[in-house]
């Protein structure tokens, strides 16, 4: 499977879709909703999606993995960014709400970068796919431009990116399969080094309503996932009735949504609500799966007891049933 780079502007769903005439469940103000059809992709099939491998997509809030020459660094060092999309003015928007309100469609609309668009942090990147025109980032069909901001200690607004890296050790805190065993999920320490240009997904406590119940307010837990690393290991047929059942009724069903990595680098998804399917769910496939912790990283004696490297030290080797018992030494 290959390393995904930076985001795409957006993975295309495995169905044709269609615009129905309805508040739509996600997007405030929307409103219509994208549902799926029962006709698959032509670009699926184009990718040869029945041979594709599929994995779990995980509901957290994306990261990135690349270089980035700090304030007090002498040269780049391996970072974690965190998506920062730029997003229109107030005017602007209110111009594209009433576009989307009265055309039932996102496309069409024309915008004016230069004055439609809130003004980014110095360090902001763009996302490698984004298109440009005349020098500036195109927006997707949602209004965003999609980009990226380095996480430090300087951004409280990130301080979730912040507790799951180590700049000083160049090491994160991710959550990926057992190497011997795909049905055993690790808590693992990688060298941010082994991360580089990989897209993650960072789960826990406090990001998107914690639909894996990871940790507590006193002891919040969180961690990155690495796109692609949660294989389905016996995925439905891609067929519109057999998704939609296998969603309702089978254990393994019960996650977001599934991504699917194409042989030729192509990425094709489908979400429990592109099919009118709840989400979140109680009791997630994610939490079936037990979890050994493998952090044994130096306590830094200056860490405060909240420090996710320090707790997960403490409890190193140890076997939860899954990662919503994964819980500290008192």
């Amino acid at each position: 499977m290959r390393r995904l780079g930076s985001v795409q502007q957006k993975i295309p769903c495995v169905f044709l879709t269609e615009v129905r005439n309805e508040p739509s469940r996600k997007r405030d103000c929307q409103q219509f909703q994208v549902v799926a059809t029962e006709n698959v992709n032509p670009s699926a099939l184009q990718s040869d999606i029945h041979c594709a491998v599929a994995t779990e997509k995980i509901d957290g809030t994306c990261c990135y993995a690349t270089t980035y020459k700090g304030i007090n660094a002498s040269q780049r060092e391996p970072y974690l960014w965190a998506r920062l999309d730029r997003k229109p003015t107030k005017q602007a928007d209110k111009r594209f709400k009433k576009y989307q309100y009265s055309q039932k469609t996102c496309k069409g609309f024309v915008w004016n970068v230069d004055k439609d668009f809130c003004e980014a942090p110095e360090s902001w990147i763009a996302a490698h796919r984004v298109q440009h025109e005349n020098g500036h980032p195109v927006p997707d069909e949602h209004g965003h431009i999609l980009g990226w901001v380095p996480v430090d200690h300087t951004n409280k607004q990130y301080c979730w990116h912040f507790c799951v890296v180590n700049y000083d050790a160049g090491v994160a805190l991710v959550l990926k399969t057992h190497g011997e065993d795909e049905g055993l999920l690790e808590m693992v320490s990688v060298p941010l080094a082994d991360l580089m240009e990989q897209t993650l997904e960072l789960i826990g406590t406090n990001v998107n309503g914690n639909p894996y119940g990871l940790g507590s307010k006193k002891h919040p837990v969180h961690v990155l996932v690495p796109h692609g690393v949660l294989r389905i290991r016996k995925p439905p047929p891609v067929e519109f009735q057999q998704l939609y059942s296998w969603f309702q009724e089978c254990q393994e069903g019960r996650m977001e949504g599934i991504v699917w990595h194409c042989d030729d680098g192509t990425l094709v998804k489908i979400h429990r609500h592109n099919l009118g399917l709840k989400w979140p769910v109680g009791d997630t496939f994610l939490n079936t799966r037990p979890v050994v912790v493998h952090v044994d990283e130096t306590p830094d004696p200056d860490a405060s007891e909240k420090d996710l490297f320090k707790s997960f030290s403490s409890i190193n080797g140890r076997l939860f049933r899954c990662i919503r018992d994964i819980q500290f030494e008192p």
